[in-house]
């Protein structure tokens, strides 16, 4: 016959199967606790930059095609843009590096045209073989709906560039990038200012909060010292924040053009974290990054 149990040991025994339900419980409540009570918090990066990609436009000097492309996919696999806002691209450019990303990345892209003085306009071309048309888009490792372009005024004789729009649904934002009409941009009429006009159509097509937008805009910040203050809305500084605004009286920025200008903008009606301003080595514009709490 077996022996039995003495009772001291059979307590001892059942003493430590409790003490093991309980540690096994704390260990259950210690993994479980922080993923029900603490949130992910979700962020987004947004790049704009001026590829300076069209020979033609006084770039020829800013690198070669392999330089700016690799500076492109750089500001997304080194810089962590999941957005970026392009402008002086070629859409083959624009295509070769989204192919070079990956099948998640998407493109949104509008070409530049050119008005001449009978009203005949032509879709502006990049110098290169196999480059297609120049323009500005939206390269984005979420898809995009709601693409469109913006309405705004723009020279009756010379280049037209514009506004493209697009909502990144995966986070709820809304992108837009603009590629404004420098002073002297209508042939017929030198005089014409459009960059007012266009920043209230750019302005007008966001909402209060959720979105992220700008590019080259073409123009100072709006701080006394600037003879082109008037052209700016009030709302890209009070109702939103740009990337590199220190305060909320601020006008000024880094310069991320090679003149010693700021002419580059990022927006947002988001919590922002991070500004950065990158020289890429491959265009007269520097990139401007901006990281948003999105959650």
């Amino acid at each position: 016959m077996l022996p039995t149990t003495s009772r001291p040991v059979r307590a001892a025994a059942a003493a430590l199967a409790l003490l093991a339900l309980a540690a096994a419980v704390a260990l259950t409540q210690c993994a479980a606790g922080p993923a029900r009570s603490t949130p992910s918090v979700r962020a987004l990066t947004v790049a704009t930059w001026n590829m300076c990609g069209v020979r033609q436009w006084h770039c020829e000097h800013t690198g070669d095609r392999d330089a700016k492309q690799r500076a492109l996919k750089w500001l997304a696999t080194t810089g962590g843009a999941r957005v970026m806002l392009v402008q002086e691209a070629c859409a083959g450019d624009m295509e070769a590096v989204r192919e070079d990303l990956g099948r998640s990345w998407h493109t949104a892209f509008r070409a530049y045209t050119w008005r001449d003085g009978g009203g005949r306009i032509a879709t502006v071309r990049c110098a290169g073989r196999g480059q297609g048309a120049a323009g500005h888009g939206i390269l984005s490792a979420e898809p995009l709906s709601d693409v469109r372009s913006v309405p705004t005024q723009q020279p009756t004789v010379g280049v037209r560039r514009g506004v493209l729009c697009a909502t990144v649904a995966a986070v709820d934002v809304r992108v837009c990038g603009a590629h404004l009409s420098p002073p002297g941009s209508d042939r017929a009429h030198s005089g014409w200012e459009f960059r007012d006009d266009q920043l209230r159509a750019l302005v007008a097509a966001v909402p209060a909060r959720r979105t992220v937008y700008g590019g080259d805009l073409n123009v100072g910040p709006p701080h006394e010292r600037n003879p082109d203050a008037g052209v700016w809305p009030a709302a890209p500084y009070r109702t939103h924040r740009e990337c590199d605004q220190a305060t909320a009286a601020a006008r000024t920025g880094r310069a991320t053009h090679a003149s010693g200008h700021k002419l580059d903008y990022l927006f947002t009606g988001l919590p922002k974290s991070r500004c950065q301003v990158r020289d890429t080595g491959a265009s007269d514009h520097r990139a401007l990054l901006i990281r948003v709490r999105t959650g």
